[in-house]
């Protein structure tokens, strides 16, 4: 998933609506204390109008960011920039407000609003940015640096990283378990189709096929029509339970996987008692190769003509053999394939082995046409 789609989905605007809400109640508590520790030290300020001024420019634009962070729709690049400028010019103001010699601002930690805000929406590159500017306009408005005030920057400096960080982490935990909710809830409802499917479909299906070998006649192969529709249906039912997770290479068991194949009564698939597990990319791209094998038999012999897959496995390889009974490939007939551009064969059989670090051997004739594919248990990655 990409940022963009993490940050705009339904689960992260949620959380950044609930931090907006918090950070309003904040900018409130911040302001009441800013007021009261001015009012308290009016006696220290040289201009006491212009204090007044500035207390009611807190007073109002509070209320404005309050009402503009509200609705995520408001929240654009205008109106940050507008909070964080209200908030260095209130910075650039104390020393015509207070006199040269002031150990604290006029809006104290009223600045955090814009430096929380910034780091909500914008993450850690958004409160780092609004850190440096805040921290850098409180340290050129001071004739002295103390260490108290330096402590101040560096909080200021840091305090916007770590809060963007913590906001954008939450972001996406909450996508995160959203699309795990999603999948959870996707796959209950594919498991009570399935269910639906087995009590009602599938056992129709069962019927037809029993009771059209029973008849005879006509209605025979509409009995064996059933029939393979019943084998396709529990195959596309296995399919659907077996949920693997996108981005992760879990193992699955190849002979499970080769079972799948066996959808009518044509293709018969030899494999050990006992799974042979692999990487789930690996076991996909074995189960292609045999699937185009058997198409080709389908397509070039015939739907109904028998097919035959053999896996052996062997502690440092896997033998997979495809064979079937028909006319065979007549000599060229790959090398045209492969000059008219049908890569069939060299693509989806050849080149997957290939990819898998194996070799593919074909042998045809008027026994028929029979490939055996040999891949190390531990064979190169497959390219994507």
């Amino acid at each position: 998933m990409t940022r963009d789609a993490v940050w705009s989905s339904p689960a992260a605007i949620d959380v950044e609506n609930r931090l907006f809400r918090v950070l309003a109640v904040l900018r409130v508590v911040v302001l009441v204390n800013a007021v009261a520790l001015n009012l308290y030290r009016a006696d220290n300020f040289s201009h006491p109008a212009a204090l007044a001024a500035c207390i009611g420019a807190m007073a109002a634009w509070t209320g404005v960011a309050i009402w503009g962070y509200a609705v995520p729709r408001r929240r654009t690049l205008l109106l940050l920039a507008a909070d964080l400028a209200v908030t260095a010019a209130l910075l650039l103001a104390t020393p015509l407000v207070k006199g040269p010699d002031f150990n604290t601002s006029v809006p104290g930690f009223w600045t955090m609003g814009a430096l929380l805000a910034w780091a909500v929406h914008y993450r850690w590159a958004g409160g780092l940015l609004a850190g440096v500017v805040l921290a850098t306009v409180d340290l050129v408005v001071r004739d002295d640096i103390s260490q108290t005030v330096y402590g101040n920057a560096f909080l200021l400096m840091i305090g916007g990283p770590i809060v963007g960080f913590m906001s954008a982490s939450v972001q996406r935990m909450a996508t995160e378990r959203d699309l795990a909710e999603r999948s959870a809830a996707i796959a209950a409802e594919r498991a009570r189709l399935a269910r639906v499917v087995h009590d009602g479909v599938l056992q129709v299906l069962a019927l037809v096929q029993r009771r059209g070998r029973e008849l005879g006649g006509e209605v025979t192969e509409l009995g064996r029509l059933a029939g393979e529709q019943e084998r396709e249906l529990r195959s596309l039912i296995r399919e659907e339970a077996a949920v693997v997770s996108p981005g992760h290479d879990q193992a699955l068991d190849l002979v499970a996987e080769l079972g799948k194949l066996e959808r009518s009564e044509s293709v018969t698939v030899a494999a050990p008692a006992t799974p042979v597990e692999m990487p789930a990319t690996t076991v996909g791209e074995l189960v292609r190769v045999v699937r185009a094998c058997l198409d080709n038999v389908a397509m070039h012999v015939g739907h109904d003509e028998p097919a035959w897959v053999l896996l052996e496995a062997f502690p440092d390889r896997l033998e997979l053999t495809v064979r079937d009974e028909g006319p065979g490939i007549p000599p060229g007939r790959l090398e045209e394939a492969s000059t008219h551009g049908r890569l069939g064969v060299a693509l989806s059989i050849r080149g997957r082995i290939a990819d898998l670090g194996g070799s593919a051997k074909l042998a045809t004739g008027s026994f028929g046409t029979e490939w055996e594919f040999v891949v190390p248990r531990r064979g190169r990655e497959v390219h994507q």
